[in-house]
Formats: C-alpha cells, sequence, structure tokens
C-alpha cells in the first residue's frame, strides 16, 4: 500500500491509500475554499456524567446531492471535488464539518456551576472505500476491504498519539434510513477528547468480571461461549467469528471479532486482516439478501481507549440494521430513547438462522 498526503485549498489533510506503487497523487485542489469552522463545544451534562458536542454548522453540510454533484466522487474537468484526483483506491481526509476538530477557540469556562464547558477538540475524517458512486462496501473485493483496514488501522495510530485523544472510533452508516447525507460508500473516523459512555459501559462490565474471575476477559468469554454453542454463530474461519449476541439489541445485530484478545485495529496480524474480508463480504452480502433490498446499517468497530484500560478491551465490529421487516423500521421510541431499555421485535436465535438462511421469516 501507497500512502501519500496532500493539503486541500483550505488547509485540510487528505491522504490517498493506493494498491499501486506507482500512483502518482500530485494534482492540486483548486476550488475557493473559506477557511474551515472552528471546533465544537462540548457542554457536560452532570445527570448523567456525559459530554454533548454542539456543532452549529453542521446545520450547512451537504444533504443527498444528486450522483452528478457528489462531493466524494474524483475531480473532473467539469467538476472539483473533494478529491483533487481524476481517480482513486482508498481516500481519507479531515471532515469539511466536523464534529471535532483541532482548530479549538476559546470557550467559558462553565454555563452554570454544574455545566462545564471545553472546546470539542479532536478529529473527524471521512473514509472513501471507493471512486465508484454506485458500489457499496458488499461489492468491493476482498484486496480492497485490506486496504480500508490498513487504512484504518493507519488513522486509529495516526489519530491515537494526538494529544489530547482518548478513544479513536471507526465507524460505516449505510443508507438513507439510518440517516446518511452523501450516497457514495464512504466511512468516517472520530478521534474523541474522552472515552465515549457506550465503551466506559462495556469497560466497566469487563472490570468486574476480571476482578470475579482472576483477571479473565470478559469479551473473549463471551465469545468463546458463543462458539462453543454455535446457535447464533453466522460464519466463521481460522480467524474471526460473526455471531449474533444473545442478548442483541438491534433486529438484525452482528459482532465479528478475531479469536486473538487485541485491543484495536493495529494490533491485528497481516493474516487476520486479510482472514476479515472474505468473512466480512459474506455478511454484508447475506443482510443485503434478507428482504432482496440495499439493507440500512451501521458498521461501528469498538476499539480500547488510547491510553486507559486497554487489557479490558477486546476488539470487534457490531454490524446491526433497524431494519426489522421489509416494509418496517425499528425506531427509538419511549423505552429506548427516554430509559436506554431495548425491546426486540426478533429473537436472536430466529434473526441468525435466518442469516444463515435456515429458517422462513
Amino acid at each position: 500500500m501507497k500512502r501519500t498526503a496532500i493539503s486541500l485549498a483550505d488547509g485540510r489533510e487528505l491522504i490517498y491509500f493506493d494498491e499501486r506503487d506507482d500512483a502518482v497523487r500530485d494534482q492540486p485542489d483548486r476550488r475557493p475554499l473559506p477557511p474551515p469552522p472552528p471546533a465544537s463545544q462540548l457542554r457536560y451534562d452532570p445527570l448523567t456524567d456525559e459530554w454533548v458536542a454542539l456543532a452549529i454548522h453542521r446545520q450547512t453540510r451537504t444533504f443527498l446531492p444528486p450522483a452528478d454533484q457528489c462531493p466524494l466522487c474524483p475531480s473532473t474537468a467539469e467538476r472539483l471535488s473533494e478529491i483533487p484526483a481524476p481517480e482513486y483506491a482508498v481516500a481519507v481526509f479531515e471532515n469539511r464539518f466536523p464534529a471535532l476538530s483541532e482548530r479549538v477557540v476559546a470557550e467559558p469556562a462553565a454555563i452554570t456551576p454544574f455545566t462545564a464547558v471545553r472546546p470539542g477538540q479532536g478529529r473527524c475524517e471521512v473514509v472513501c472505500f471507493t471512486d465508484d458512486h454506485d458500489a457499496s462496501f458488499a461489492t468491493l473485493p476482498p484486496s480492497r476491504v485490506r486496504t480500508v483496514l490498513d487504512a484504518l488501522a493507519d488513522r486509529t495510530t495516526v489519530l491515537g498519539g494526538l494529544p489530547d485523544v482518548e478513544q479513536v472510533f471507526c465507524f460505516e452508516n449505510r443508507g438513507v434510513e439510518i440517516g446518511v447525507t452523501l450516497h457514495h460508500p464512504h466511512g468516517q473516523v472520530y478521534a474523541y477528547p474522552f472515552v465515549t459512555p457506550r465503551t466506559r459501559s462495556l469497560l466497566d462490565a469487563a472490570r468486574r468480571h476480571a476482578e470475579r474471575t482472576g483477571g479473565g476477559n470478559l469479551y473473549a468469554d463471551v465469545l468463546a461461549a458463543e462458539r462453543a454453542s454455535g446457535e447464533r454463530v453466522v460464519a466463521t474461519n481460522q480467524h474471526w467469528t460473526a455471531y449474533v449476541p444473545a442478548a442483541a439489541r438491534w433486529p438484525f445485530e452482528v459482532h465479528i471479532a478475531p479469536h486473538r484478545v487485541v485491543p484495536d485495529i493495529p494490533a491485528l496480524t497481516d493474516a487476520e486482516r486479510d482472514a476479515f474480508g472474505p468473512l466480512y463480504l459474506d455478511l454484508l452480502r447475506r443482510f443485503d439478501g434478507l428482504f432482496g433490498t440495499p439493507m440500512p446499517y451501521i458498521a461501528a468497530w469498538h476499539q480500547a481507549p488510547v491510553r486507559v484500560d486497554r487489557e479490558l478491551g477486546h476488539l470487534h465490529l457490531q454490524l446491526f440494521s433497524i431494519r426489522r421487516a421489509a416494509d418496517k423500521l425499528k425506531y427509538l421510541a419511549g423505552s429506548e430513547s427516554a430509559m436506554g431499555v431495548f425491546i426486540n421485535d426478533i429473537a436472536p436465535e430466529q434473526a441468525a438462522a435466518l442469516l444463515k438462511g435456515r429458517a422462513p421469516y
């Protein structure tokens, strides 16, 4: 893989990850762009012990443009985009409308005696998986999945090295039902200045398990139990297993985890990275085949924090969809949104059977 970094017209960084060593990436960004917006404001919620980001500039971000105006397609003589090159394999760049950035401004010390304020310091990046606007992750070849994984490893390492970053989150939103604002196949990377609430919850449970068992890794033990049962295992190979969690929150939810305990994507071996692509592509195609229509989904990489509790983590990818039937979506209503208690309409065992093609719906 060849890595080439350039600066866009407004100073944001773009990095090409090429599968050819002879790729030339010297095309300049010729757009007249305004300066990037300042970092968002983070406000502390004392009632939940969580930080909330206020990024009001995101109201003006690009929203579902037609294909001939897509900002993630390669640039042409007639139309300039976020990618100056006429073609590319994988490209990563700083989001033009970031929730977090390194361009911090002074903030007040507090809104109330209970509501502290701090800059939304961090970084948000866009990961373009292909220059083909009409493709999807499921249509990529395994070699491209490996390039994407290597790019995510690079970004996890680089962003995790920033002084104010505590956690790096790589993910893909797919489908207008999920809330995407661009159709072009892409993912994102968020570098947070704190450990996220979801990760704190997972780490707390892992810590309690380690104390009870004398050092056992909770996720590794759960994975071993799922592999031993096999009932909810959808696919497996030498290095990875994909299974529906026994207490799945979403109608269709699968975890894809390496058999070896690793904290993050950079820690994966070459063999593990190569083995991920074929299994993941098979799983995505199973998702798309459930109802004969492209499945909206979120693919979320759970990585250990940068500085704390890394020994408690276990890298895994959580893939889930809000679609519960061909014509029905799962909405987060009162119980889920207000109380955080999920109510699933589909039994995990049934979801696993459907994904394995062994049960009628």
